[in-house]
């Protein structure tokens, strides 16, 4: 039998393989399909770079289908009187002879893939549903925008800026939106007692980071406390290695005792790196083992970590659940919405970063998006979905900046082209690439930066 850590490895490879397949895939074919129907003859098409593992010529169009050995991208390669001899008779469908709006439409077509991808991902999401946690505020901190806006534990939001919210998972990109425009906006709650109240938030001068926001707000879930009894046990870490097992109870650790699982977390939290004699009730037995609690480190400092999760009861996350769904009609402008959003989310967020007003610690690079593609394959097929669908806009949105190499890189060459009549010169152009590989590679640099970080910290 594989054991966890490998087996996880695996499932995220796989998943990752997938999604990035499916977005890649999804993405030539805009190119692929606007190219052919506005005349234009295609060569290949290809998932991934490099040299081909596979390739089928169709005996109609005489277009290869190719699936290439680096499985980073891929492209559409067209008949081009740059890159080769045309014949003659062929010169008419060279894409490098077709008038300005067509060459913009071919290369908008793309990204433009990927947000109709999105929308269909959103739009099956929806109408298949989800159970997502209910927006229930957790304890208020003093000194926090919540606290200083009246808010209070156990209130629930039914509206921020005057949109409805059924769950965090809406509650959370709404509140990075309106801390992005640092607004003051209105909330709408519902307080302990069943009345409606209308509380006003000042995000004023707050942080858009997401890994400082809703520390500075003071908008948390609740804790939904369980007992001190071990759930999950990661395999190779604190726990596991000194021979604890799920549902073992903890008694206590270096003699203290803990009522609930947040106190006994809190108190290995404040004890990053120490060795501590844990003791558990096993079945009525009493069993003692000294666990090295592992250091890690966020933005916050360095923490401990036992590597376990709590043993949570069957049912207990039922009250504290709301199932959101919408028709198939009301799911298709829900899903346009989304979309719509976030695709304006990211790229406020790009901007934030280039400003330096958002730290680049949230660019992530490969591995750290096959982990999230492995916990998604792990939580269902709506959650792999709504992963699809958030990097597919983030692929689309990315590819539409004005970077050369990039599609908005050439989008911009042709609006340049259409402003003055003639095309950019080939000096510029290849100045231009030259650019945009270095930028793009600064970029991937960070993002493997930033993941290898994650895992050795």
């Amino acid at each position: 039998m594989l054991d966890l850590p490998f087996a996880n490895v695996v499932l995220s490879a796989a998943a990752f393989i997938v999604a990035l397949g499916v977005l890649v895939a999804f993405h030539e074919f805009g190119h692929f399909w606007v190219a052919r129907r506005l005349g234009v003859k295609v060569l290949r098409y290809s998932i991934g770079f490099g040299r081909p593992i596979w390739t089928r010529v169709s005996p109609r169009s005489g277009v290869e289908y190719a699936i290439s050995s680096i499985p980073l991208g891929g492209y559409v390669k067209m008949l081009d009187e740059r890159e080769g001899a045309v014949a003659e008779s062929e010169r008419a469908m060279a894409f490098n002879v077709q008038p300005v709006w067509k060459r913009i439409c071919i290369v908008a077509a793309g990204p433009g893939a990927n947000f109709l991808l999105a929308i269909a991902a959103y739009w099956l999401v929806f109408i298949v549903g989800s159970a997502a946690l209910r927006p229930e505020l957790g304890p208020v901190p003093d000194g926090t925008l919540a606290s200083q806006a009246g808010l209070e534990q156990g209130m629930i939001v039914t509206r921020l800026d005057g949109h409805r919210i059924q769950s965090w998972d809406e509650l959370r990109p709404r509140l990075i939106e309106a801390a992005l425009s640092g607004d003051t906006v209105p909330l709408d709650v519902r307080a302990a007692d069943g009345t409606t109240q209308t509380h006003v938030l000042d995000l004023t001068g707050a942080t858009a980071d997401p890994q400082r926001l809703f520390e500075r707000l003071g908008m948390t879930t609740p804790s939904f406390d369980v007992e001190p009894v071990l759930g999950s046990v990661v395999a190779d870490q604190p726990a596991a290695r000194a021979g604890l097992q799920g549902g073992d109870r903890v008694v206590s650790i270096d003699g203290q005792r803990f009522d609930t699982w947040t106190q006994m977390r809190d108190w290995v939290r404040d004890h990053p790196g120490a060795a501590v004699e844990v003791v558990v009730d096993r079945d009525g037995e009493s069993i003692s083992r000294v666990v090295r609690l592992e250091r890690q480190d966020d933005d916050s400092g360095a923490y401990g970590y036992l590597g376990a999760g709590p043993l949570i009861p069957e049912g207990f996350y039922a009250e504290r659940r709301v199932q959101v769904r919408y028709g198939p009609l009301a799911a298709v402008s829900e899903a346009m919405s989304q979309t719509w959003r976030m695709s304006w989310l990211t790229l406020r967020m790009i901007g934030r970063m280039i400003t330096g007003d958002v730290s680049v610690k949230n660019v992530s690079g490969p591995l750290h998006i096959a982990e999230y593609a492995g916990y998604s394959a792990q939580a269902g097929i709506v959650t792999f979905l709504s992963f699809m669908a958030i990097v597919s806009v983030s692929l689309g949105v990315l590819n539409l900046l004005p970077v050369p190499v990039l599609d908005g890189g050439h989008l911009l060459y042709y609006l340049i082209e259409l402003v003055k009549g003639s095309p950019i010169s080939e000096s510029v152009q290849a100045a231009g690439q030259q650019i945009g590989l270095l930028l793009l590679f600064m970029l991937m640099s960070l993002a493997f930066y930033n993941d290898i970080s994650r895992l050795i910290g």
